[in-house]
Protein backbone atom coordinates (compact mmCIF):
# COMPACT_ATOMS: atom_id res chain seq x y z
CA UNK A 1 0.00 0.00 0.00
CA UNK A 2 1.75 3.23 -1.22
CA UNK A 3 0.98 5.97 1.17
CA UNK A 4 -1.24 8.45 0.15
CA UNK A 5 -1.23 11.76 -1.45
CA UNK A 6 -3.24 14.82 -1.25
CA UNK A 7 -2.93 15.28 -4.58
CA UNK A 8 -3.78 11.68 -6.02
CA UNK A 9 -7.25 11.99 -5.69
CA UNK A 10 -8.37 15.13 -7.13
CA UNK A 11 -11.30 15.38 -10.13
CA UNK A 12 -10.34 15.90 -13.30
CA UNK A 13 -11.47 18.55 -15.69
CA UNK A 14 -11.79 16.18 -18.88
CA UNK A 15 -13.42 13.34 -16.55
CA UNK A 16 -15.55 12.57 -19.63
CA UNK A 17 -12.85 12.16 -22.02
CA UNK A 18 -10.75 8.48 -21.30
CA UNK A 19 -7.00 8.71 -20.43
CA UNK A 20 -4.07 7.16 -22.33
CA UNK A 21 -1.75 5.60 -19.40
CA UNK A 22 1.45 5.82 -19.86
CA UNK A 23 4.77 6.34 -17.66
CA UNK A 24 6.98 9.24 -17.63
CA UNK A 25 10.50 10.59 -16.54
CA UNK A 26 11.74 6.13 -17.08
CA UNK A 27 14.79 8.64 -18.36
CA UNK A 28 15.96 11.99 -17.18
CA UNK A 29 16.46 12.84 -20.80
CA UNK A 30 12.38 12.10 -21.19
CA UNK A 31 11.41 15.23 -18.62
CA UNK A 32 12.85 18.28 -20.43
CA UNK A 33 12.08 21.57 -19.25
CA UNK A 34 13.73 25.29 -19.94
CA UNK A 35 13.35 28.66 -17.79
CA UNK A 36 12.36 31.21 -19.88
CA UNK A 37 14.31 34.34 -18.46
CA UNK A 38 12.19 37.29 -17.12
CA UNK A 39 14.66 39.76 -19.05
CA UNK A 40 17.70 39.43 -20.62
CA UNK A 41 21.63 40.53 -19.20
CA UNK A 42 22.41 44.11 -20.30
CA UNK A 43 26.38 43.66 -20.60
CA UNK A 44 27.30 45.33 -17.15
CA UNK A 45 27.44 45.21 -13.92
CA UNK A 46 29.19 43.11 -11.10
CA UNK A 47 26.58 40.03 -11.57
CA UNK A 48 27.74 37.25 -14.09
CA UNK A 49 25.05 35.25 -15.36
CA UNK A 50 25.72 31.78 -16.50
CA UNK A 51 23.37 29.12 -18.32
CA UNK A 52 23.10 26.17 -16.19
CA UNK A 53 21.79 22.74 -17.77
CA UNK A 54 21.40 19.39 -15.29
CA UNK A 55 20.53 16.46 -15.77
CA UNK A 56 19.59 14.08 -12.51
CA UNK A 57 20.22 16.67 -10.12
CA UNK A 58 17.86 18.56 -7.28
CA UNK A 59 18.93 23.01 -8.36
CA UNK A 60 20.05 23.34 -5.15
CA UNK A 61 23.18 20.00 -5.14
CA UNK A 62 24.16 21.84 -8.28
CA UNK A 63 23.97 25.26 -6.88
CA UNK A 64 26.52 23.79 -3.98
CA UNK A 65 28.87 21.94 -6.78
CA UNK A 66 28.80 25.08 -8.53
CA UNK A 67 29.84 27.42 -5.34
CA UNK A 68 32.18 24.84 -4.57
CA UNK A 69 33.85 24.91 -7.46
CA UNK A 70 34.05 28.67 -7.29
CA UNK A 71 35.04 29.05 -3.75
CA UNK A 72 31.99 30.97 -2.52
CA UNK A 73 28.67 30.04 -0.52
CA UNK A 74 25.57 28.15 -2.18
CA UNK A 75 23.74 31.54 -1.04
CA UNK A 76 26.11 33.56 -3.16
CA UNK A 77 24.21 32.24 -6.34
CA UNK A 78 21.55 33.47 -7.48
CA UNK A 79 18.68 31.55 -9.67
CA UNK A 80 15.00 32.15 -10.36
CA UNK A 81 13.62 29.18 -9.68
CA UNK A 82 13.54 25.22 -8.37
CA UNK A 83 14.43 22.29 -10.97
CA UNK A 84 13.09 19.00 -11.02
CA UNK A 85 15.76 16.23 -10.22
CA UNK A 86 14.65 13.79 -12.17
CA UNK A 87 15.25 15.61 -15.67
CA UNK A 88 17.23 17.73 -17.57
CA UNK A 89 16.47 21.11 -17.43
CA UNK A 90 18.05 24.16 -18.53
CA UNK A 91 18.02 27.87 -16.11
CA UNK A 92 20.14 30.17 -15.57
CA UNK A 93 22.26 31.35 -12.32
CA UNK A 94 24.14 34.17 -11.39
CA UNK A 95 27.45 35.09 -9.03
CA UNK A 96 28.76 38.69 -8.10
CA UNK A 97 32.40 39.52 -8.09
CA UNK A 98 33.80 36.25 -9.89
CA UNK A 99 36.02 35.98 -12.83
CA UNK A 100 34.22 34.69 -15.98
CA UNK A 101 36.52 31.97 -16.83
CA UNK A 102 36.53 30.47 -13.84
CA UNK A 103 32.67 29.69 -14.36
CA UNK A 104 33.34 28.44 -17.61
CA UNK A 105 36.16 26.24 -16.30
CA UNK A 106 33.37 24.19 -14.01
CA UNK A 107 33.52 20.65 -15.40
CA UNK A 108 30.77 18.04 -14.37
CA UNK A 109 29.31 14.81 -15.16
CA UNK A 110 26.12 16.05 -14.89
CA UNK A 111 26.23 19.87 -15.27
CA UNK A 112 27.28 21.76 -18.65
CA UNK A 113 27.53 25.61 -17.82
CA UNK A 114 27.28 28.17 -20.62
CA UNK A 115 27.97 32.10 -19.75
CA UNK A 116 25.23 34.52 -20.86
CA UNK A 117 26.73 37.95 -19.64
CA UNK A 118 27.08 40.24 -17.11
CA UNK A 119 24.34 42.62 -15.00
CA UNK A 120 23.01 44.59 -12.25
CA UNK A 121 21.26 42.37 -9.68
CA UNK A 122 21.54 39.09 -8.40
CA UNK A 123 19.07 36.13 -9.87
CA UNK A 124 16.41 35.90 -7.35
CA UNK A 125 13.40 33.59 -7.10
CA UNK A 126 10.79 34.60 -9.38
CA UNK A 127 12.84 36.19 -11.84
CA UNK A 128 11.38 33.98 -14.47
CA UNK A 129 9.29 34.69 -17.34
CA UNK A 130 7.45 30.66 -18.01
CA UNK A 131 9.12 27.31 -18.43
CA UNK A 132 9.49 25.54 -21.19
CA UNK A 133 8.67 21.48 -21.17
CA UNK A 134 9.38 18.87 -23.72
CA UNK A 135 7.80 15.75 -21.94
CA UNK A 136 7.65 11.99 -22.99
CA UNK A 137 5.08 9.74 -21.99
CA UNK A 138 6.46 5.73 -22.79
CA UNK A 139 3.72 3.01 -23.36
CA UNK A 140 2.17 5.65 -25.52
CA UNK A 141 2.50 6.42 -28.96
CA UNK A 142 0.78 7.14 -32.65
CA UNK A 143 -2.51 4.87 -31.64
CA UNK A 144 -3.04 7.39 -28.52
CA UNK A 145 -2.38 10.41 -30.23
CA UNK A 146 -5.98 11.30 -31.38
CA UNK A 147 -7.46 10.51 -27.47
CA UNK A 148 -4.83 13.05 -26.01
CA UNK A 149 -5.34 15.42 -28.45
CA UNK A 150 -8.76 15.48 -27.81
CA UNK A 151 -8.33 16.12 -24.20
CA UNK A 152 -5.28 18.69 -25.13
CA UNK A 153 -8.16 20.55 -27.36
CA UNK A 154 -10.38 20.92 -23.93
CA UNK A 155 -7.38 21.92 -21.86
CA UNK A 156 -6.13 24.66 -24.81
CA UNK A 157 -9.35 26.01 -24.87
CA UNK A 158 -10.58 26.23 -20.68
CA UNK A 159 -7.31 25.75 -19.05
CA UNK A 160 -5.45 23.47 -17.62
CA UNK A 161 -6.69 22.83 -13.60
CA UNK A 162 -3.97 24.82 -11.48
CA UNK A 163 -3.28 22.37 -8.70
CA UNK A 164 -0.58 21.92 -6.99
CA UNK A 165 0.80 18.88 -7.64
CA UNK A 166 1.81 15.82 -5.84
CA UNK A 167 5.79 16.84 -5.05
CA UNK A 168 4.30 19.48 -2.97
CA UNK A 169 2.91 17.16 -0.26
CA UNK A 170 6.32 15.29 0.25
CA UNK A 171 7.17 11.83 -0.27
CA UNK A 172 5.05 10.66 1.94
CA UNK A 173 2.19 13.00 1.16
CA UNK A 174 2.08 14.18 4.60
CA UNK A 175 3.16 17.61 4.91
CA UNK A 176 0.28 19.48 4.67
CA UNK A 177 -0.97 17.48 7.50
CA UNK A 178 2.40 18.82 9.59
CA UNK A 179 1.76 22.32 8.26
CA UNK A 180 -1.84 22.09 9.47
CA UNK A 181 -0.70 20.98 12.70
CA UNK A 182 1.19 23.80 13.03
CA UNK A 183 -1.05 26.34 12.30
CA UNK A 184 -3.26 24.73 14.07
CA UNK A 185 -0.78 24.56 17.14
CA UNK A 186 -1.16 21.03 18.07
CA UNK A 187 2.31 20.23 18.83
CA UNK A 188 0.70 16.45 19.83
CA UNK A 189 -0.21 16.15 16.19
CA UNK A 190 2.87 17.52 14.86
CA UNK A 191 5.08 15.42 16.85
CA UNK A 192 2.80 11.73 16.01
CA UNK A 193 3.89 12.79 12.21
CA UNK A 194 7.33 13.73 12.34
CA UNK A 195 8.35 11.25 14.43
CA UNK A 196 5.85 8.00 14.37
CA UNK A 197 2.91 6.44 12.16
CA UNK A 198 5.02 4.40 10.05
CA UNK A 199 3.61 3.87 6.74
CA UNK A 200 4.43 0.55 4.90
CA UNK A 201 6.23 2.51 1.94
CA UNK A 202 8.94 3.61 4.30
CA UNK A 203 12.31 2.64 4.01
CA UNK A 204 12.89 0.52 6.43
CA UNK A 205 15.24 1.84 8.98
CA UNK A 206 12.69 4.81 8.78
CA UNK A 207 9.40 2.56 9.27
CA UNK A 208 11.53 0.84 12.54
CA UNK A 209 12.33 4.21 13.64
CA UNK A 210 8.60 5.12 13.32
CA UNK A 211 7.51 1.83 15.13
CA UNK A 212 9.66 2.07 18.07
CA UNK A 213 8.57 5.90 18.41
CA UNK A 214 5.02 4.85 18.70
CA UNK A 215 5.59 2.43 21.35
CA UNK A 216 7.87 4.66 23.76
CA UNK A 217 11.22 2.99 23.08
CA UNK A 218 13.00 6.53 22.35
CA UNK A 219 16.85 5.08 22.51
CA UNK A 220 16.11 2.71 20.14
CA UNK A 221 14.12 5.25 17.57
CA UNK A 222 17.04 7.39 17.63
CA UNK A 223 19.28 4.54 16.78
CA UNK A 224 17.24 3.41 14.18
CA UNK A 225 16.87 7.21 12.12
CA UNK A 226 19.53 7.25 9.63
CA UNK A 227 22.10 10.02 10.03
CA UNK A 228 20.60 12.55 6.78
CA UNK A 229 17.61 12.24 8.69
CA UNK A 230 18.93 15.55 10.55
CA UNK A 231 15.32 16.95 11.50
CA UNK A 232 13.62 14.15 12.50
CA UNK A 233 16.93 12.90 14.36
CA UNK A 234 17.37 16.58 16.43
CA UNK A 235 13.79 16.68 17.17
CA UNK A 236 13.63 13.14 18.46
CA UNK A 237 16.63 14.26 20.98
CA UNK A 238 14.85 17.28 21.85
CA UNK A 239 11.66 15.28 23.07
CA UNK A 240 14.04 12.65 24.57
CA UNK A 241 14.78 14.72 27.63
CA UNK A 242 11.35 15.78 28.88
CA UNK A 243 9.06 13.76 26.40
CA UNK A 244 7.22 17.33 25.87
CA UNK A 245 5.70 17.38 22.14
CA UNK A 246 6.24 21.15 22.87
CA UNK A 247 10.21 20.49 22.79
CA UNK A 248 10.06 18.56 19.13
CA UNK A 249 9.20 22.07 17.48
CA UNK A 250 12.61 23.78 18.50
CA UNK A 251 14.52 22.33 16.58
CA UNK A 252 13.16 21.91 13.31
CA UNK A 253 14.40 24.72 10.96
CA UNK A 254 12.55 27.76 9.43
CA UNK A 255 12.81 26.58 6.30
CA UNK A 256 11.30 23.16 6.48
CA UNK A 257 8.22 24.96 8.74
CA UNK A 258 7.68 27.38 6.01
CA UNK A 259 7.77 23.62 3.83
CA UNK A 260 5.32 22.88 5.84
CA UNK A 261 2.53 25.26 6.13
CA UNK A 262 2.78 26.17 2.87
CA UNK A 263 1.83 22.45 1.17
CA UNK A 264 -1.10 23.09 3.77
CA UNK A 265 -1.73 26.25 1.97
CA UNK A 266 -1.41 24.50 -0.83
CA UNK A 267 -3.99 21.97 0.22
CA UNK A 268 -6.87 24.58 0.81
CA UNK A 269 -6.10 25.97 -2.10
CA UNK A 270 -6.69 22.59 -4.19
CA UNK A 271 -9.86 21.93 -2.56
CA UNK A 272 -10.99 24.92 -3.69
CA UNK A 273 -9.98 24.32 -6.82
CA UNK A 274 -11.79 21.24 -6.66
CA UNK A 275 -14.94 22.59 -5.75
CA UNK A 276 -14.97 24.80 -8.33
CA UNK A 277 -13.72 22.42 -11.28
CA UNK A 278 -16.65 22.47 -13.31
CA UNK A 279 -17.05 26.38 -13.75
CA UNK A 280 -13.25 27.10 -13.48
CA UNK A 281 -12.89 29.23 -16.78
CA UNK A 282 -16.24 31.46 -15.01
CA UNK A 283 -16.06 34.49 -12.73
CA UNK A 284 -18.58 35.07 -10.90
CA UNK A 285 -20.21 38.13 -8.61
CA UNK A 286 -17.96 38.44 -5.66
CA UNK A 287 -14.85 36.30 -6.86
CA UNK A 288 -11.21 37.90 -7.04
CA UNK A 289 -10.18 37.27 -10.78
CA UNK A 290 -6.24 37.65 -11.47
CA UNK A 291 -5.18 39.46 -15.13
CA UNK A 292 -2.67 37.00 -16.27
CA UNK A 293 -0.54 39.92 -17.78
CA UNK A 294 0.53 41.25 -14.93
CA UNK A 295 -0.76 39.19 -12.10
CA UNK A 296 -2.83 41.87 -10.76
CA UNK A 297 -5.75 40.59 -8.56
CA UNK A 298 -9.16 42.76 -8.63
CA UNK A 299 -12.74 41.80 -7.17
CA UNK A 300 -15.23 41.10 -9.96
CA UNK A 301 -18.17 43.59 -9.65
CA UNK A 302 -20.03 42.14 -12.63
CA UNK A 303 -19.22 38.75 -13.48
CA UNK A 304 -21.31 39.03 -17.14
CA UNK A 305 -19.17 41.85 -17.96
CA UNK A 306 -15.51 40.00 -17.29
CA UNK A 307 -16.46 37.00 -18.48
CA UNK A 308 -15.19 38.38 -22.28
CA UNK A 309 -12.23 38.73 -20.40
CA UNK A 310 -11.84 35.18 -19.34
CA UNK A 311 -12.95 33.87 -22.45
CA UNK A 312 -10.06 35.58 -23.77
CA UNK A 313 -7.95 34.19 -21.61
CA UNK A 314 -7.24 37.58 -20.43
CA UNK A 315 -8.24 37.09 -16.79
CA UNK A 316 -9.25 33.86 -14.31
CA UNK A 317 -10.75 33.44 -11.10
CA UNK A 318 -8.34 33.31 -8.78
CA UNK A 319 -8.57 30.92 -5.73
CA UNK A 320 -7.83 31.67 -1.73
CA UNK A 321 -3.89 30.46 -0.76
CA UNK A 322 -4.31 31.27 2.65
CA UNK A 323 -2.90 33.49 5.24
CA UNK A 324 -3.61 36.41 8.16
CA UNK A 325 -4.49 38.57 5.68
CA UNK A 326 -6.36 36.81 3.47
CA UNK A 327 -10.01 38.52 2.13
CA UNK A 328 -12.22 35.80 1.16
CA UNK A 329 -14.51 36.28 -2.16
CA UNK A 330 -17.87 37.41 -1.36
CA UNK A 331 -20.93 35.20 -2.73
CA UNK A 332 -20.68 31.40 -4.05
CA UNK A 333 -17.08 31.47 -4.34
CA UNK A 334 -16.31 32.95 -0.72
CA UNK A 335 -18.84 29.95 0.86
CA UNK A 336 -16.43 27.91 -0.99
CA UNK A 337 -13.64 29.37 0.54
CA UNK A 338 -14.94 29.71 4.02
CA UNK A 339 -16.27 26.15 3.86
CA UNK A 340 -12.53 24.82 2.75
CA UNK A 341 -11.17 26.64 6.11
CA UNK A 342 -14.17 25.39 8.42
CA UNK A 343 -13.62 21.70 7.46
CA UNK A 344 -9.80 22.08 8.89
CA UNK A 345 -10.84 24.59 11.49
CA UNK A 346 -8.76 27.56 11.12
CA UNK A 347 -9.39 31.05 9.78
CA UNK A 348 -7.25 33.52 8.10
CA UNK A 349 -6.09 34.35 12.24
CA UNK A 350 -4.50 31.06 12.37
CA UNK A 351 -1.50 31.94 10.93
CA UNK A 352 -0.86 34.94 12.19
CA UNK A 353 0.56 32.50 14.83
CA UNK A 354 3.04 30.52 13.10
CA UNK A 355 6.06 31.36 15.03
CA UNK A 356 8.17 33.81 12.80
CA UNK A 357 6.89 32.67 9.81
CA UNK A 358 2.93 34.64 9.66
CA UNK A 359 2.21 34.08 6.07
CA UNK A 360 0.40 37.00 4.56
CA UNK A 361 -1.62 34.96 1.86
CA UNK A 362 -2.48 35.53 -2.07
CA UNK A 363 -4.35 34.76 -4.53
CA UNK A 364 -3.56 32.03 -7.22
CA UNK A 365 -5.17 31.58 -10.73
CA UNK A 366 -7.48 28.76 -10.90
CA UNK A 367 -6.03 27.49 -14.00
CA UNK A 368 -3.68 28.49 -16.85
CA UNK A 369 -3.25 28.13 -20.70
CA UNK A 370 -0.79 25.58 -21.44
CA UNK A 371 0.65 28.15 -25.02
CA UNK A 372 1.83 26.37 -27.62
CA UNK A 373 0.70 23.18 -26.80
CA UNK A 374 1.45 20.29 -29.12
CA UNK A 375 1.65 16.95 -29.42
CA UNK A 376 3.96 14.46 -31.53
CA UNK A 377 4.39 10.44 -31.74
CA UNK A 378 7.35 9.12 -32.15
CA UNK A 379 9.64 6.27 -31.55
CA UNK A 380 13.88 5.96 -30.21
CA UNK A 381 16.09 3.33 -29.49
CA UNK A 382 14.18 3.07 -26.23
CA UNK A 383 10.39 2.37 -27.74
CA UNK A 384 7.87 4.60 -28.70
CA UNK A 385 6.69 7.27 -27.06
CA UNK A 386 3.90 10.14 -27.25
CA UNK A 387 5.59 13.98 -26.76
CA UNK A 388 3.86 16.65 -25.50
CA UNK A 389 5.30 20.64 -25.33
CA UNK A 390 3.96 23.61 -23.76
CA UNK A 391 4.87 26.49 -22.01
CA UNK A 392 3.58 27.24 -18.28
CA UNK A 393 3.78 30.20 -16.16
CA UNK A 394 5.51 29.91 -13.01
CA UNK A 395 4.57 27.78 -10.71
CA UNK A 396 2.47 26.20 -12.44
CA UNK A 397 2.88 22.00 -12.05
CA UNK A 398 3.75 20.28 -15.58
CA UNK A 399 2.22 16.95 -14.27
CA UNK A 400 -1.60 19.38 -13.97
CA UNK A 401 -1.52 18.77 -17.63
CA UNK A 402 0.00 15.26 -17.50
CA UNK A 403 -2.75 13.66 -15.06
CA UNK A 404 -5.19 14.78 -17.14
CA UNK A 405 -4.25 13.58 -20.00
CA UNK A 406 -2.88 10.27 -18.85
CA UNK A 407 -5.76 9.50 -16.06
CA UNK A 408 -3.47 8.97 -13.85
CA UNK A 409 -0.98 10.49 -11.28
CA UNK A 410 2.31 11.06 -13.15
CA UNK A 411 5.18 9.35 -11.68
CA UNK A 412 7.05 12.19 -9.42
Amino acid sequence: MAPVNPADDLPYLTGDLPGIGGRIKERFEDFRVEELPLYEACGEGTHVYFRVTKAGLPTPEAVHRIARHLGVGPREVGFAGLKDARAVTTQRMSVEHVDPGRIAAFRDARIEVDLVGRHTNKLRPGHLRANRFAIRIRGAGAAQLDAAGAILDVLSRRGVPNYFGPQRFGARGDTARLGEALVRDDAEEFAARLLGRPLPDDPPDCKAARDAFDVGTLDRALKRWPRHYATERKALAAFKKRRRAADVLRPVDKRMKRLYVSAFQSLIFNEILAARLEALDRVLDGDFAQKHENGAVFRVEDAAAEQPRADRFEISPAGLVVGYRSTLAAGEPGRIEAAALERHDVTPESFRHVGPLKPKGTRRALRFAPEGAALSAGRDTHGEYLELTFTAPPGCYATAALREIMKSEPNT
